[in-house]
């Protein structure tokens, strides 16, 4: 399981010129999942991110999570965060998961997440062709895969 998540001051998605979901401040998380991933890369990969001090204390120190902050949250599924390029010029996507594994750890690491932070975390609609708007914070972007955990 792959994780782009980005501090963003506002993140918006749009399925057919309509927004579906909208954040302020907090993380935009594009998820990628992998045909092997399980409930144990979910709990991990959650956690690891409700925790993840990224956000400015009061002397401007990245020193706080989400859940210090109150800030909100956005799950993005985007199976291309697992292409593999190594030949050729055309990704191949051969590792991402195929709906009826994707679709249910998608939902478990929403709901998982929610549990983490208290609240409603926004999303987008798996699988669909979605338009995700973001004014990133800092810049702030980390990547976190759950078969390499640095």
């Amino acid at each position: 399981m792959r994780a782009v998540i980005q501090r963003v001051q506002k993140a918006t998605v749009s399925i057919d010129n309509k927004v579906k979901s909208e954040i302020n401040s907090g993380l935009l998380i594009l998820l990628g999942i992998e045909e092997n991933d399980t409930s144990e890369d979910v709990d991990w990969l959650c956690k690891k991110i409700s925790l993840l001090r990224i956000f400015p204390d009061e002397n401007g120190a990245m020193n706080l999570s989400v859940n210090e902050v109150a800030g909100d949250i956005m799950v993005i599924s985007q199976f291309t965060l697992h292409a593999k390029t190594k030949k050729g010029n055309r990704p191949s996507f051969i590792k991402a998961a195929r709906p009826e594994i994707a679709i249910p750890l998608y939902e478990e690491f929403i709901k998982t997440q929610e549990q983490l932070i208290g609240k409603e975390v926004k999303k987008g609609e798996f699988g669909a062709h979605m338009q995700v708007a973001l004014i990133n914070d800092g810049p702030v972007t980390i990547l976190i895969d759950t078969k390499n955990k640095e």
